[in-house]
Formats: C-alpha cells, sequence, structure tokens
C-alpha cells in the first residue's frame, strides 16, 4: 500500500543516532557473489532496504541460496546459474545492472533489460557496456534488453569518459576472469569502490590502484569463500547531520568513518555551524549559531556528493544570503526544488544550478518525493518547517533509509506514517 508521512515541524531534533551500512556498498559486493562457483559469501552489516530485498530476489532469481540473519546475509552460490535476469525485478532498480559484469565472466553470456530505479536524468549504462565490450564482450540491445556474451575476456587498458561507479564496478568484476591484467583509467573513487575491491580481494583477487584513479587487475582462475563488512553509510550520515542542522538541535552521529565524509564537513562547517569531531562520530550542534548560505559545486568524490545536493539545498533555504548550487554529476537533479517552493523556499533554477535566496522560515505543504534523496530532503525541510507537512512517495525514501521514522522520532522529530489514497490523490 502507498504511504504518507506527516510531519509536525518547528521542533529542535537532540539526541544520537547510528548509521547503517551503506546500500551503495552492499549492492555491489551482493552482486560480486555470482563470481563464486559452488561457494559460499557471507556479508555483514547489510540495511534493510527495499534495493537490498531486490537485489537478494534478483540473485535469488539466478539460482543463489539467499538467506538473512539480522544485518547479515549469506550467500551460497551454484556451480552453475541462470543467466537471464527477470524484468519484473531489473526494472525495479537501476544497480541491478551491477549483475552484468559477473554473470559475464562466470557463464560466457548474460541477457539484462534496461534497468529501472530512480528518476535522475537519463542515466545511461553505456559506460559499463563500453568497458565490457573492451574486455572481449560482444553486445548487442535486442527488445530493450542488452545480451551479452564472451567466449573469453581478455584484460586491457580501459578509459572511462566519466569516472562512473556503477561502470568501474562492474568491469572490476567482470575482469576478475579476464586473461591477463585489466587497466581501468579515470575509475571512480569512492569509498564503496574501495569496499568492493576490498571484498574481491578476500575472495582471492589480484587488485591494486583502488582509491587513485587507475585500477588494475589481474585475472585468476578460482575464488575463495569468506566473510565481508560493509562500510557505514555516509549519506545516512550526512543527511541526520544536516537534520540536527536545519531544525536548529544538536545532533550526533554514530559510525562514521570520517574520512568519507570531508567534503560534506567541510560545508557544514563553512555555513557556521559547530562541529564537534570525535573517534567515528560527529555532533552537529545549531542551536545558538547564524546559518550562512554557502556555495557549492557537486563532484565525483572526493568532492561534495551528490547524493546529498538535495539535503543541503533544503539547509540553505533558511540560511542567511545567497547559496549557489550547481549539479554536475547527474542531469534533472533539481526535481525536488519546485517542491521546496510550495513551502515557501525561495529558489531560482538556472539550467544545472540553483540559486536559494535564504528565507526566515519554511511553511508546512504536501509535496511530492520523485526519488530517493529527493524525499529525504522534502522531510528534512518538512521537520525545520511551521505547521504540518505531508510527504507523499515514501517508497522512494523506504529504498534508502532503514527505520528513518523511527530514527527521526528517537530525536523527537513529530512523524507520522499513514495509509495515501489510491483515487484521487492529486500527489500520485
Amino acid at each position: 500500500m502507498r504511504s504518507k508521512m506527516i510531519i509536525r515541524g518547528g521542533k529542535s531534533l537532540n539526541g544520537e543516532v547510528t548509521t547503517q551500512g551503506a546500500k551503495n556498498a552492499a549492492l555491489p559486493v551482493i552482486a560480486a557473489a555470482l563470481l563464486l562457483k559452488g561457494k559460499t559469501l557471507k556479508v555483514k552489516h547489510v540495511p534493510k532496504l527495499e534495493d537490498i530485498y531486490t537485489m537478494a530476489d534478483l540473485l535469488r532469481q539466478l539460482g543463489v541460496e539467499v538467506r538473512h540473519v539480522d544485518h547479515s546475509m549469506v550467500l551460497s552460490v551454484p556451480e552453475d546459474l541462470c543467466w537471464e535476469t527477470p524484468k519484473a525485478l531489473v526494472s525495479k532498480m537501476r544497480a541491478s545492472s551491477l549483475v552484468l559484469g559477473p554473470l559475464l565472466a562466470r557463464m560466457g553470456k548474460a541477457i539484462l533489460p534496461l534497468p529501472g530505479g530512480c528518476a535522475i536524468g537519463s542515466r545511461p549504462i553505456d559506460l559499463h557496456l563500453k568497458g565490457l565490450t573492451k574486455l572481449g564482450a560482444e553486445i548487442d540491445l535486442v527488445h530493450g534488453a542488452v545480451h551479452a556474451q564472451a567466449k573469453e575476456l581478455k584484460g586491457t587498458r580501459i578509459y572511462l569518459d566519466f569516472p562512473s561507479v556503477g561502470a568501474t564496478e562492474n568491469i572490476m568484476m567482470a575482469a576478475v576472469f579476464a586473461k591477463g591484467e585489466t587497466i581501468i583509467e579515470n575509475a571512480a573513487r569512492e569509498p564503496e569502490i574501495t569496499n568492493l575491491a576490498d571484498a574481491l580481494k578476500l575472495m582471492g583477487c589480484k587488485i591494486e590502484g583502488v582509491g587513485t584513479g587507475i585500477i588494475h587487475v589481474e585475472g585468476t582462475d578460482n575464488l575463495n569463500e569468506t566473510e565481508v563488512e560493509i562500510i557505514p553509510d555516509r549519506i545516512e550520515a550526512g543527511t541526520f547531520m544536516v537534520a540536527g542542522a536545519i531544525t536548529r538541535g544538536k545532533v550526533k552521529v554514530k559510525n562514521v568513518m570520517l574520512e568519507h565524509i570531508d567534503a560534506t564537513l567541510a560545508k557544514l562547517e563553512e555555513t557556521g555551524i559547530n562541529i564537534e569531531i570525535e573517534q567515528n562520530a560527529v555532533t552537529v550542534d545549531a542551536r545558538d549559531c547564524k546559518m550562512k548560505g554557502v556555495s557549492l559545486k557537486t563532484l565525483p568524490y572526493p568532492g561534495f556528493p551528490t547524493d546529498m545536493q538535495p539535503q543541503f539545498t533544503a539547509l540553505m533555504t533558511i540560511a542567511e544570503g545567497t547559496s549557489v548550487i550547481k549539479e554536475t554529476v547527474f542531469e534533472s537533479r533539481f526535481l525536488h526544488i519546485s517542491e521546496l517552493k510550495c513551502m515557501g523556499a525561495n529558489i531560482e533554477l538556472q539550467g544545472n544550478t540553483a540559486i536559494v535566496n535564504g528565507v526566515s522560515k519554511l511553511k508546512g505543504a504536501e509535496v511530492r518525493a520523485t526519488d530517493l534523496r529527493a524525499g529525504a530532503a522534502l522531510v528534512l525541510a518538512g521537520l525545520a518547517a511551521e505547521d504540518e507537512t505531508t510527504v507523499y512517495g515514501l517508497g522512494h525514501i523506504r529504498r534508502g533509509y532503514e527505520n528513518f521514522e523511527d530514527k527521526l522520532r528517537s530525536l523527537g522529530g513529530e512523524v507520522e506514517e499513514l495509509p495515501s489514497e489510491e483515487n484521487g490523490d492529486s500527489k500520485w
């Protein structure tokens, strides 16, 4: 059933919250289990999220036995796998494309309908396909599906026109069984890439250069069973840091890898908010400070993350002065702006740049989440706004935040989930 969140805003958030495992790290590691043959992979610190369940169901359809034990996932991979992925599952989530590389490497062929997920621009997988083609795969698009096959993958030098996270991950996994060395130039440097590389190395892969932009993968013939732990979610950490700031509260975020959130911390400090840093924890204290507008540009890691842009845009709506926010990673990632304007925000959109003039307060309204991070931004705005805000489209938010409502309530937020009427609901 579709649902909505009712937020009674205007109250400061205070307290402590612990971050979950990173969804964007867990998904490729789970997909990497397909590289095993008759062996088991245990993945620990896995968040309980819709996207994780979708990936688990996808692997089950391919023949993998998947068991959940609290926040761990045990994946037992058979000798043979199905190599055709079901459209019903793939269409739910863009990260479904991550099974293409390991399936091709293991089975020599794969069929993948073009994946779904957040509605953020076109987000094509052309870089994935270009890299796999360089490794020796023959790829055709047939009736909206990728048909890939390769008698043998061969190591080669691959240059990515853009440091795509998904393309880097897919090529890394495919290169595991390629003959010889594969070099990925202009590779993504995100922490989630490092987490996947660490998992592959624990399986017995030889990988060097992760985090430098040039990754070397030496092909191998056999992989080992192992256990892998997922890193903390840097985007969830940033979201709760902004939650404390936007409500003029004091929030401590625990289970944080500080080196992963440097850019977010730097921009929060630039606003004038008090930041206290401890080992694996950050406290945001906005109770007695003037928050000024700051400008930023989203960039691939280690730059400011595009997945924090909507939340930071929401924060800047009530900062003093003018903020200029430029989105360079994804096109059409300003769908939340029209909704923020319904709440009284003063924002002018010029192409891929948002000019935000701070207002003294936001007002509650009915708004709609169009994607995961836009949904989080609207919830944060609702927490800061006067009166009541209704956010529709909670399904998007559940794709990336575990127990989001419960965590907000633990900090003092007044939030309530209610069923959303199917008929005549203008927000759907």
